[in-house]
């Protein structure tokens, strides 16, 4: 399916890109790192608590992976919300909730696996604020920009970086509830800055009718399926992870909680900077040809990792390898956004493929824990990723190719 702009997008793909908004674009790249940082809060310290709780590799799956569920399926309604009130209202909004679960997973739940597991739950707001951002940027800039825009803005989840670097580094240096103490403030203050900093773009259109009935429209549309699918392997992938490479590279590697979680820190970086790369190839060429190298690489990857080949260097080659392909994939899926969904949706479309990028890093944990569980080793969990990652770069190749070529055309 292909939709063509609207001629106010055309007339906007040669004006000049305003300095507010790149100011609009730094302030909420800011907010969706603080809130990613605390919606990966728990993930570098999921081998502390296996331990200390006693967990299973599937209870500390499903501990670590938890917040990305509200944080993928609230995208869904804070896309909505977005497109009605703004997202100078939902940042801050979003950023301030976001507060709670963090205080109450660092000081109530620590000793209960079953606090824990709802404390995650709702750390899961911060996640959501992606939703808010995309249809931010996606407004102030013009179509031919959209795609290294939102590029930068997904430098945001670097969040999960700061998280993996820093979460035991400041729990054993200060004491445990430190991390979300710290972020707790960091959020506060966002939450003030972004209410006196944060405008949403003059002109930005007003959706009608309810949020429930909008979404529902937006989910039949056929370019929101597809898009979905794409973004549940690309961002699904980095997202499973962030939140599980930790565990992974303990319990085959041995390596200690904090070794694993620098090593995650690393894989993460790289991620987050191949983003923007991404969308600024598919600004360049097209998202459709960068997709299918991005994912053939992830196959590939993904099916040499199955080897469980020492660490140094080939397993790390791998990782990394797998962490730009995935990131440059992210960055290019909404690229793809940008120029094929139809105005006054962006939000609603946000919301339901963020939320099935979200779900897609949600599932692999558990089904790594489930295969370690019954095989005794991760490889049919990776050949999975393998074969996944291949259905995408064909269905892609031959599925996607003539989706948004005639909005850039237009």
């Amino acid at each position: 399916m292909s939709v063509a702009p609207s001629s106010a997008a055309g007339t906007q793909q040669t004006a000049a890109v305003p300095r507010q908004a790149w100011e609009m674009l730094a302030v909420a790249t800011l907010g969706f790192a603080v809130n990613f940082w605390a919606w990966a809060l728990l993930s570098p310290l999921g081998g502390y608590f296996a331990g200390t709780l006693e967990l299973s590799p599937l209870q500390t799956s499903l501990l670590v992976a938890v917040p990305v569920v509200v944080g993928s399926l609230g995208r869904i309604p804070a896309g909505a919300l977005t497109d009605r009130f703004g997202a100078r209202v939902m940042f801050p909004l979003v950023s301030a909730l976001t507060i709670v679960p963090v205080l109450f997973v660092g000081f109530v739940a620590p000793d209960s696996y079953a606090l824990m597991l709802v404390g995650g739950l709702f750390l899961g707001l911060g996640g959501t604020t992606f939703a808010v951002g995309v249809p931010l940027v996606n407004a102030w800039f013009p179509p031919d920009k959209r795609g290294l825009a939102l590029g930068i803005f997904g430098l945001g989840t670097g969040g999960t970086a700061i998280a993996a670097f820093s979460t035991v580094p400041l729990r054993q240096a200060f004491g445990p509830g430190t991390p979300f103490l710290l972020v707790a403030v960091l959020l506060a203050a966002y939450a003030v800055l972004a209410w006196v900093l944060l405008r949403d773009a003059p002109g930005r259109a007003l959706p009608t009718g309810s949020a429930a009935r909008r979404a529902w429209e937006t989910l039949k549309l056929p370019i929101t399926l597809q898009l979905s699918f794409l973004y549940a392997v690309g961002f699904g992938g980095f997202v499973a992870f962030s939140v599980y490479l930790p565990t992974y590279l303990r319990v085959t590697f041995g390596l200690e909680p904090g070794d694993g979680a620098l090593r995650t820190a690393g894989f993460v970086v790289l991620a987050v900077v191949m983003r923007p790369v991404g969308g600024w190839l598919s600004d360049r060429f097209h998202p459709g040809p960068v997709l299918v190298v991005c994912f053939a690489v992830v196959s590939v990857f993904a099916a040499l990792s199955t080897l469980e080949r020492p660490l140094q260097p080939l397993g790390t080659i791998a990782f990394l390898t797998m962490a730009a392909a995935l990131g440059a994939s992210s960055g290019a899926v909404f690229a793809l956004v940008a120029i094929a969904a139809p105005a006054g949706t962006v939000g609603s479309v946000t919301g339901i493929v963020g939320a099935a990028g979200g779900l897609g890093g949600f599932l692999p944990p558990l089904v790594m824990g489930a295969v370690y569980g019954y095989y005794g080793n991760y490889g049919p969990g990776l050949w999975l990723l393998a074969g996944t990652a291949l259905v995408a770069a064909v269905y892609t190749a031959w599925g996607m190719r003539p989706v948004g070529r005639t909005a850039r055309t237009d």
